[in-house]
């Protein structure tokens, strides 16, 4: 029996990118499309099959620590870009600012699809869903370069809908005006969840 179930959620791909270096410039340069292997989009900052731990999963590892690469995508939502700039009062936020890699449009409250969902694109190339990808400053000091006095806003704006952050799972192409198909964990939520979060 399949542990995943395919959902008639759709989404488009309207924007992709790629950026060179998070720590110099969190920026991302838009493409047309993304050579996914394995390890990412080669060349991108965040690609690689292993990665050092950051500040995400300090609770279990020392800052630097060698680890699997699940964080080699950053997948938002074209929906919750656009009621993020609502409440920034901005016409848009531009997915370059926030770093993103791939902005999709179709499937609703984004941010919240479970972790271990896949996105799959025509070819086959399919995402895999690591965690949602919680609101930090780094845009906005990118959001205050092109919009002065607006970037200290983008972080409390994003809460709940930051995207995800996502590794490939199988490579493929993915471009611009794909359709990705979401697929989601076959389980029931476990019962003990908001305890654990509490404790």
């Amino acid at each position: 029996m399949p542990a995943l179930k395919h959902t008639t959620f759709e989404a488009e791909v309207v924007w992709l990118g790629r950026v060179a270096n998070s720590e110099e410039d969190l920026s991302a340069v838009s493409v047309p499309a993304l050579d996914l292997a394995l390890g990412g989009d080669a060349g991108e900052f965040h690609s690689g099959i292993t990665r050092p731990s950051c500040v995400r999963v300090k609770a279990l590892y020392e800052r630097g620590t060698e680890i699997m690469n699940v964080r080699q995508l950053s997948v938002l939502s074209q929906e919750e870009l656009d009621m993020i700039a609502a409440e920034m009062g901005l016409d848009a936020v531009d997915p370059a600012w926030v770093g993103a890699s791939v902005v999709l449009k179709g499937i609703p409250d984004f941010t919240h699809v479970p972790p271990n969902a896949r996105l799959q694109g025509p070819d086959g190339v399919t995402i895999t869903v690591d965690m949602e990808n919680r609101p930090c400053v780094l845009p906005g000091r990118v959001i205050e370069g092109a919009h002065p006095g607006y970037g200290p806003k983008f972080k409390a704006a994003a809460k709940d809908k930051r995207g995800v952050t996502a590794w490939v799972e199988r490579a493929g192409t993915l471009s611009v005006g794909d359709k990705m198909r979401l697929f989601v964990p076959d389980q029931p939520i476990w019962s003990h969840l908001e305890r654990a979060r509490k404790s």
